[in-house]
């Protein structure tokens, strides 16, 4: 016979032991570890001494309740006692040996069991309150039923529930290059198909990498509004097939270019309906006395690598004119994307539908102004003329339904838009993944240069999108980026080159059984791919014994089914054999229905029939137990709420769900709630208790501790934002701006406030200039972001001033330098002067005649006489 006890259908989606033990097993006494038997024959080899137990597991749910007279009663039998009705046979005296060619078997399936006995901890499974395989399946993904016939022993008996991969089914390598090969042979992900098999409560993961591929084939069609306001860009892009092939060829040596245009839906009040309008909407419009009949979109040219004919279209084209402002485009991108034989679309190249437009788009229910009350059935309605023949009988799609089908068909839609309507458009991408925006000039100048930058802005992103998911499956996604570093809850990542490989880990579990089927298949797929990830998903809820079912067993005595190892008594018989009718009294029947010597039958909350308690029913819960000492209503309470809700009370003692611990299971295990948007765990702030956030960092608070007015950092966070939403510009992409930035409200002022205490005050520079901004936190969790319109910059001056102000500068400087220079003579001389005086005042001279030196007088006496008016005179002369 098989050596296995535990039925072998059931199946576990973790590389887990399963808990059985050989065939020969004999009775365990209390205490010892579960399975079908304690020990083998004599004889046998000795089993190796176990390791230590694992640590305890989630509890069990409680039992079901059982009424009195026949089928399930208020209680369920634990392990360790025979349970009333339904119960395990009793094993043989001595254990059978095991044949020799199995001993290897039973010393491992020996360590298994020890590996998981409950000796020194709580087994859930042994320690629950199930009575039937399907019961004891639904306790734990760890659990097992025992299915064997000979189990236990009549005064103890073990629980048949006791303690017991991923699989990944194609997995071709990826691809290094793209054009020169088939597309059977380009691989963009890996595996491409997983089977798991999951319990409730059960959860495994898998790696997916993504690659993307270099010289990859791309086709490109060209989606343009004809409507009268884009004349000019029609002029403008008359060429655009010969310039745009050359830039593109220099990605990919496989390209393909289509072309296709639209207006409006020809009906009022879309578009002029009147009769004098139906061959010229243009008449009597001055400007541009002359276009072409309004029309919802037309196919002109399907995918092809002669890009001449591209342009010889576009020459064709003429505008039109409709009424309102918005455009059908919505209706002509759909059209493009699932008309797929009409377009070309090849399903081994990158998929890019440009969309060109100055306006606003028609949405869903906008059809409802003219008559049009059918939704649109996301089909293709291109006639033989490539005409949107449905035009004037369903409405124009939803974002949604856009989304859906760009997904299915792997189009990457490229919003080329005016700057007047980017904010709007940019707003779209983060509904509709896969999607890029790009400001678009007025004149469609800069087309080849904004598809360019959209191509490879799509190439330099990865991310996982998942289709079908199951309500009772829970996907959790760890992104490893071209870092290295992981990002748990994130399902993207951006930055990366041609070639570059990144991975990502995905967790799925399984909530609780399906109503109905037994598999679920659901897809991951990179958003804009052709791969996708096919995971198959069966959930063993069901035991396989229970087909095997004997009705009126002689195991049963004749009474009842015999099923997994179980009797199920007919009404009025009980025990596990049912062999006793129920109502069966006297002393002989009571010695094991008292716990203790000298404690009440039955503890006082049942009636003892063929030695097994039947306890009563109680309005609070249920009441159960060997001796019906247990119930399930008075355990701890949170809130009010038994168990907190996240658990079973069992025997006055709260077993937590999966996922829950403490004494009333209100403290939570899973963090993805303490994960902040840029991947870290509350925000590098502070910890995760019970599944919240505690910041640690101070001034940090937000439910990830991503709020922190004081934290170093905070203004270059905020500066992103400010960056992303308000210019368009900065290192975030459209979807993760709209993920990091969706709690901060921005406002623009020409004068910035800065008086304010609990603001603070954040600049940054840009282009020579300076961006102020203050930041301050709301009590409704927002981040309040006052910005300058325009950044702080100093007026430029005139030529005049400059002339004049470095004419005066000159000035200035030749007079400081010539006065510094008088200033330095003026002190030397100062200085010589002084010393001169000082020397002249010491100077000492003695009076002393020159030999040489004659006076200027002489005297000379001599003697004369003369007469003088008749007198004579006789003296000197001088």
């Amino acid at each position: 016979g098989s050596p296995w006890c535990c039925d072998p259908t059931r199946s576990s989606s973790s590389p887990r032991g399963l808990a059985a033990e050989p065939r020969g097993s004999a009775t365990r006494r209390r205490g010892e570890p579960p399975g079908c038997g304690r020990r083998a024959e004599r004889g046998a080899p000795p089993a190796p001494p176990p390791p230590p137990p694992p640590p305890p597991l989630p509890p069990p749910p409680p039992p079901p309740p059982r009424t009195k007279g026949g089928g399930r009663r208020a209680r369920a039998a634990p392990a360790g006692r025979t349970m009333p009705r339904r119960g395990g046979l009793p094993a043989p005296a001595a254990a059978r040996r095991p044949p020799p060619r199995s001993f290897l078997l039973l010393l491992l399936l020996l360590v298994l069991a020890a590996l998981l006995q409950p000796g020194r901890g709580l087994n859930m499974c042994t320690s629950g309150s199930a009575s039937s395989c399907e019961e004891c399946l639904l306790i734990h993904p760890k659990c097992a039923w025992c299915s064997k016939e000979e189990f236990g022993s009549t005064r103890s008996v073990p629980s048949r529930c006791d303690l017991l991969s991923s699989s990944v089914v194609k997995d071709v390598p990826l691809s290094s290059k793209g054009s020169g090969q088939t597309h059977l042979d380009v691989t963009q992900i890996t595996p491409q198909k997983v089977a798991l098999s999951l319990r409730p409560g059960d959860q495994t993961s898998f790696r997916v990498q993504v690659r993307q591929v270099e010289d990859y084939p791309v086709d490109l069609y060209y989606l343009m509004d004809l409507s009268l306001s884009m004349n000019d860009d029609l002029d403008n892009i008359r060429n655009l097939g010969t310039k745009l092939a050359e830039e593109m060829r220099k990605l990919t040596s496989n390209f393909r270019l289509g072309f296709g245009s639209f207006v409006d839906k020809n009906i009022s009040p879309f578009s002029y309906t009147a009769p004098r309008y139906q061959n010229n909407p243009c008449i009597g419009y001055k400007l541009f006395p002359s276009c072409v009949p309004s029309f919802g979109f037309r196919h002109l040219l399907s995918l092809t690598d002669k890009v001449d004919r591209f342009n010889e279209e576009v020459q064709k084209q003429k505008v039109s004119r409709n009424r309102d402002a918005p455009e059908g485009g919505f209706d002509a991108i759909l059209q493009a994307a699932v008309c797929k034989e009409k377009i070309g679309w090849r399903k081994e190249a990158s998929h890019l539908l440009v969309f060109t437009t100055d306006d606003v788009p028609h949405i869903a229910l906008d059809g409802k102004l003219g008559g049009l009350v059918q939704p649109h059935d996301g089909q293709c309605h291109l006639n033989e003329a490539n005409e949107y023949s449905a035009s004037s009988q369903l409405d124009y799609p939803s974002l949604a339904l856009l989304g859906e089908k760009l997904a299915e068909n792997n189009i990457h839609l490229i919003f080329a838009v005016t700057k007047s309507h980017y904010v709007l458009y940019k707003n779209f991408t983060a509904l509709i993944p896969g999607t890029t925006v790009e400001i678009l000039h007025k004149d469609s100048k800069n087309i080849i240069e904004l598809i360019v930058k959209a191509y490879n802005s799509i190439r330099s992103k990865v991310e996982l999108t998942v289709w079908d998911s199951p309500e009772d499956i829970a996907l959790s996604f760890t992104a490893t980026c071209q870092d290295g570093l992981s990002y748990p809850g994130l399902r993207k990542c951006g930055d990366l080159k041609i070639g570059d490989t990144v991975s990502f880990e995905v967790s799925v579990e399984a909530r609780s059984c399906p109503a109905e089927d037994t598999s679920h298949v659901f897809t991951i797929k990179p958003a804009g791919f052709r791969d996708t990830l096919e995971v198959a998903v069966t959930y063993n809820c069901l035991c396989g014994c229970t087909g095997r079912a004997e009705p009126a067993s002689g195991k049963c005595s004749g009474n009842g089914t015999y099923a997994c190892g179980l009797c199920e008594c007919d009404a009025g018989y009980l025990g596990a054999r049912c062999e006793c009718e129920e109502g069966a009294g006297g002393e002989t029947h009571q010695g094991l229905c008292r716990e203790v010597e000298g404690k009440p039958l039955c503890s006082g909350r049942g009636e003892c029939s063929c030695n097994q308690c039947v306890c009563y029913e109680s309005e609070f819960g249920n009441i159960y137990g060997p001796f019906c000492e247990c119930d399930d209503f008075s355990c701890a309470r949170y809130k009010g709420v038994l168990c907190s809700g996240h658990g079973e009370c069992h025997c006055g003692e709260c077993k937590c769900h999966a996922g829950y611990i403490g004494d009333n299971c209100n403290c939570s295990t899973e963090t993805g709630g303490c994960v902040s948007s840029d991947g870290q765990m509350c925000s590098g702030r502070g910890t995760c208790v019970c599944g919240r956030c505690q910041c640690t960092e101070p001034g940090a608070f937000g439910e990830t501790c991503e709020k922190c007015p004081t934290c170093p950092g905070v203004c270059s966070t905020k500066r992103d934002c400010i960056e992303c939403k308000l210019f368009n510009s900065g290192r975030l992409d459209n979807q993760t701006c709209q993920k990091h930035c969706k709690d901060e409200i921005i406002t623009t002022v020409d004068v910035l406030k800065t008086d304010d205490p609990n603001a603070i005050l954040c600049a940054y520079p840009v282009n020579n200039c300076v961006m102020k901004f203050t930041y301050s936190e709301l009590a409704s969790g927002k981040s309040n972001l006052t910005v300058l319109k325009e950044p702080a910059c100093s007026s430029a001056p005139s030529a005049v001033t400059i002339v004049l102000a470095v004419i005066g500068s000159v000035v200035l400087i030749g007079t400081i330098l010539l006065g510094l220079w008088k200033l330095l003579v003026t002190i030397h001389d100062r200085r010589e002067f002084d010393r001169f005086q000082s020397e002249r005042s010491r100077a000492r001279y003695e009076m002393a005649s020159n030999p040489l030196y004659r006076k200027p007088i002489s005297t000379h006496n001599v003697e004369f006489t003369f007469n003088k008016l008749n007198k004579s005179y006789n003296g000197t002369v001088d």
